[in-house]
């Protein structure tokens, strides 16, 4: 960021600023939770953030400027030189305009190592309607139940009534080969020339209408190939992408959108470059709205993907880009049916995911509404998601939570099913990215009924 490159920055106050700001966050995230008797301890909390001057005087949580400008600073947090590249890296790669998907599979899975992929089973819905249009709880899902799971979901056959999502953090070649220390992961599983053809079965496998995807680093790549199967995409890169300062980078990673071509017409295309505290930070989002040839009814898909790692200060920051992603996606929508996907970064208990929720689109949370029990089901979403979308083992330990989700508006839209995630067994003990499998993300593919609009007036 130029303005940073041109201040003259104390780093040392800073990050004191910033151990300050850190003990504010955790005061402020278990202060909200509280009520009558702890009202004391939320005015210490207000006072303490007063005296360093994080509120301002519309009592709005704002950092003081100069560590603002640290926080997102796009990039290194070092004095690392960029390494500008092209996505130039697939060039070589020739494939025929009218390779049938069975014969792309067939290619993809002929790599040097042998191993194949698990296969998930699709766990479908069944609508069950109620005489209670008014249980706000259900809205969207019709009191559904599961009934059955597939041995396979590759049967899906697309109409201009549903929609397969499918939505996955691809793993950037250049962050997980060089940055993101995969500690039981073989050296030879992280070459692009493996991977990338695994990345294109998984993908290919699921038949989906829309594709969303996160840290895409070859998306020329994933355009040519994608292409023969008859999808259309567009990328949206990180302003100042981590992958600048590595090596043998490919350019910057983004977020992109696929979609098929025979299906959809591309209305329009938007980006955003996501504020903290109406500063641009580095995570972006990519909104596309589709008009389904046949029926002419359109359709509003948006994918991001939020600020990396854990405290509660980098969840506050999550939570304002999700205010700002809200705002965004919200403001060019309209009343469209709408599908938020992405790489949120945040467990369910994070304030971003019940941010996404309380909004005023009525998104639901796919795979929370999948895992519902039926009638007048009280569980609140975030303890219905799935216990992992990520699992992987990094230098530090261990890592396995839910921080990847597909939300969709519930009145517009009737969830069909969603593809179940690999057992611990099928994963392995050394977890994921592995031989099998080149993502350290699991990808969500779900199925979507769309209303008519007397349906979604009900």
């Amino acid at each position: 960021m130029e303005v940073l490159n041109s201040c003259t920055v104390d780093i040392k106050a800073i990050k004191k600023r910033l151990l300050e700001m850190e003990d504010l966050a955790e005061t402020l995230s278990k202060v909200t939770l509280l009520t009558g008797p702890e009202a004391k301890m939320r005015i210490a909390a207000k006072n303490a953030a007063l005296k360093h001057g994080y509120i301002n005087e519309n009592e709005e949580f704002v950092p003081p400027p100069e560590v603002l400008l640290y926080l997102v600073r796009m990039g290194s947090f070092n004095s690392t030189p960029k390494i500008p590249n092209d996505d130039c890296q697939d060039n070589d790669v020739i494939l025929p305009k009218n390779i049938s998907r069975n014969e792309l599979l067939q290619f993809c899975q002929k790599r040097p190592y042998g191993q194949l992929m698990f296969k998930r089973a699709f766990k479908r819905a069944s609508r069950k309607l109620s005489n209670n249009n008014n249980d706000g709880d259900n809205l969207g899902i019709k009191f559904r139940k599961i009934n059955a799971v597939t041995e396979a979901c590759s049967d899906y056959i697309s109409s201009p009534y549903s929609l397969r999502i499918f939505q996955w953090n691809m793993l950037s070649q250049a962050l997980g080969k060089e940055n993101d220390n995969f500690a039981r992961c073989p050296p030879e599983a992280l070459e692009w020339n493996h991977r990338k053809y695994l990345v294109v079965e998984e993908i290919v496998e699921y038949c989906p209408d829309i594709i969303c995807l996160q840290e895409v680093d070859h998306f020329n790549f994933l355009k040519q190939v994608l292409a023969t199967q008859g999808y259309q995409g567009m990328f949206f890169p990180k302003p100042d992408s981590p992958c600048f300062y590595i090596h043998n980078n490919n350019g910057p990673d983004g977020c992109a959108i696929f979609f098929r071509s025979a299906k959809f017409d591309l209305i329009r295309a938007e980006t955003r470059i996501l504020e903290i505290w109406r500063i641009q930070s580095n995570q972006v989002a990519l909104l596309i709205v589709l008009k389904i040839k046949e029926t002419g009814q359109e359709i509003c898909v948006a994918t991001t993907h939020l600020k990396a790692k854990h405290s509660a200060l980098l969840a506050t920051l999550r939570n304002e880009q999700g205010k700002d992603l809200l705002q965004f996606v919200e403001q060019k929508a309209g009343d469209r049916p709408l599908i938020l996907s992405g790489d949120f970064n945040a467990e369910p208990e994070e304030p971003v995911y019940s941010t996404i929720l309380k909004g005023d689109t009525n998104f639901a949370s796919a795979y929370a509404e999948c895992n519902s029990t039926g009638l007048n089901d009280r569980v609140p979403s975030a303890s219905r998601e799935p216990p992992y979308t990520t699992w992987k083992i990094r230098e530090e330990g261990e890592i396995c939570h839910t921080i990847d989700y597909v939300f969709y508006t519930r009145n517009k839209l009737d969830l069909e099913g969603v593809l179940e995630f690999p057992s611990e067994k099928d994963i392995g003990e050394n977890r994921v990215p592995n031989l099998s499998y080149p993502s350290d993300h699991f990808s969500l593919v779900c199925d979507f009924g769309i209303r008519t609009k007397n349906e979604s007036e009900n």
